[in-house]
């Protein structure tokens, strides 16, 4: 089973699903815009990833400039962003028990097939 992190407006979050079904995953859709994850639910997600947490971050979104945040900002300041703003979250995430990855590139979503 595949938790998947989705923005249905976005190509690669749109490709990276395709991609999983085709595969022939078993896939949960999460509509993290609209069901938010909490900010434990972003740590854990971070720590199946294995990667800095800026690496989850949207860097290029308005608000990321708002906010003040910057690549150097502490990693509770960009966790607790994201967990307040969603919109943050780098898109799209797949999550299969204790391991994920960013569909960025959308062949990186294989690792968990």
């Amino acid at each position: 089973m595949i938790t998947y992190w989705h923005n249905p407006r976005c190509s690669k979050s749109r490709a990276g699903l395709a991609l999983l079904e085709e595969q022939g995953a078993e896939v949960t859709v999460r509509l993290y815009l609209k069901d938010a994850p909490s900010l434990a639910d972003i740590q854990s997600v971070n720590a199946a990833l294995g990667l800095p947490v800026i690496a989850m971050v949207r860097t290029g979104e308005t608000v990321f400039k708002e906010l003040g945040l910057s690549k150097d900002s502490p990693d509770m300041a960009l966790l607790e962003a994201m967990a307040t703003h969603p919109i943050l979250i780098e898109r799209p995430i797949a999550i299969a028990g204790n391991k994920a990855a960013i569909g960025r590139p959308t062949e990186a979503l294989k690792t968990l097939l």
